[in-house]
């Protein structure tokens, strides 16, 4: 047996070091630096948001009678579509006496979907209805609901929107108001009548 030829490679590369790699020196310095961010970031004290004083488990003691009921643009619309009463239903519901409150965000979202929820906008607009001002940016109902229910749990949310019952079903405490079958229902209350 002889000895296999060796046949010489024409137009192979060497190896190169990438640009990336750690035993560059400016590549170490940015690792030290990397190291300590995440060693300042491991010092943060993590608070968790106090739990209100009103609240017994997932009771909640400051919910009575007269009920404070957020509105929401999407509950408005599906009232009008049932032909429905939004005062006198909620009391049905309730059988209790209930403050519809409109945020100047439902207002927004009402005055911009146009001519089609005229209706809802006229029910929205009634004098009888309580109304708060809201101090933020943007006319998105739904933070600012979610936003008003977390800093203050006096209140039921009226919605038929999927999106928001999921973030309020987060809260704790905090009742859910929506529209089906002709009529208003209400879960997570625990003083609400039996069906």
């Amino acid at each position: 047996m002889g000895i296999a030829k060796k046949n010489r490679k024409y137009a192979v590369m060497k190896h190169v070091i990438s640009q990336r790699d750690s035993r560059l020196k400016k590549n170490e310095l940015k690792g030290e630096e990397a190291a300590k961010k995440k060693q300042k970031g491991d010092d943060v004290i993590r608070e968790i948001p106090q739990q209100p004083s009103a609240l017994f488990f997932q009771y909640n003691t400051a919910l009575t009678p007269p009920y404070s009921v957020l509105v929401d643009t999407n509950f408005l619309s599906h009232t009008v579509q049932h032909k429905l009463e939004l005062l006198p239903t909620m009391m049905d519901c309730l059988y209790a006496k209930c403050t519809p409150v409109i945020t100047s965000c439902v207002m927004g979202e009402l005055e911009k979907l146009g001519p089609k929820y005229r209706i809802a906008l006229r029910i929205a607009r009634d004098e009888r209805w309580e109304r708060l001002r809201c101090d933020h940016k943007g006319v998105y109902a739904d933070d600012c609901i979610c936003d008003r229910v977390v800093k203050h749990r006096v209140y039921i949310v009226a919605t038929n929107d999927r999106d928001l019952k999921r973030r309020v079903r987060k809260i704790s405490g905090v009742p859910i108001m929506s529209v089906a079958r002709g009529k208003y229902v209400i879960e997570r209350l625990p003083d609400a009548p039996e069906k």
